[in-house]
């Protein structure tokens, strides 16, 4: 919450003087309604923009992605599902299209690994067992709720009609937590199999401890009336 607040902070400092000069200008509050796309995933956003210098933005996102990944020599498939709702303050620094946003997403990105061996002997936390021992490896990975945002980007001016825009920056999302990582084979219950197990799960969690910001790109287009 003090990364969140700081965005806000800086937000407000970029908006105060132009913005309190502008906010009762001729055009009046003009809103939008928009479908936005990127790595965030797709879905709606609708905003308001109340004078040339300071806008509001709320949007859903949702996308479901699937990928196979290698950490040591088991394939795991992994299913990362995209949910976030945020809202973004826009100040627009010199009152014409460039923006400086910063606000927050409820974040519900989630993600599953799964792994099937099917022959042969498989390494589980630098323990050698037989697949059958072994069964389906699977974990669930998620992040925290509340995550700050701070974008650049690039929007229409405040005419009225058809409008696009572009947002480049980070969600810090913090660490990406591996829980509930589980086998389903024959030796799920021996206490030996369930140590390496879990070193299994601090190696794949090792790998994703790095991702603890994740990059916003993001196109939006509609209609501004």
């Amino acid at each position: 919450m003090k990364v969140l607040g700081g965005l806000v902070a800086v937000a407000a400092a970029l908006a105060s003087a132009p913005a309190l000069a502008q906010a009762a200008d001729d055009a009046g509050t003009v809103f939008s309604a928009a479908l936005t796309g990127g790595t965030l995933g797709v879905g709606p956003e609708v905003g308001a923009r109340f004078s040339d210098h300071l806008g509001v933005r709320g949007s859903a996102s949702f996308l479901k992605i699937s990928a196979d990944f290698d950490p040591d020599d088991i394939t795991y498939k992994g299913r990362l599902n995209l949910e976030s709702y945020g809202l973004m303050a826009d100040v627009y620094p010199f009152g014409g299209h460039f923006r400086v946003s910063a606000g927050a997403r409820i974040n519900k990105n989630r993600a599953r690994v799964e792994a099937t061996p099917t022959s042969g002997s498989v390494d589980v936390g630098g323990e050698s067992y037989d697949f059958r021992d072994v069964g389906t490896l699977s974990g669930r990975a998620d992040v925290k709720n509340l995550t700050p945002a701070l974008t650049l980007g690039w929007s229409g001016t405040r005419r009225r009609g058809f409008m696009y825009s572009f947002d480049a920056g980070v969600l810090f999302q913090g660490s990406v937590r591996l829980r509930e990582f589980t086998a389903s084979g024959e030796a799920r219950n021996d206490p030996d199999f369930r140590a390496s197990l879990e070193t299994e799960r601090r190696r794949l969690q090792d790998d994703i401890d790095d991702y603890k910001v994740y990059p916003i790109l993001q196109m939006s287009i509609g209609y501004r009336f």
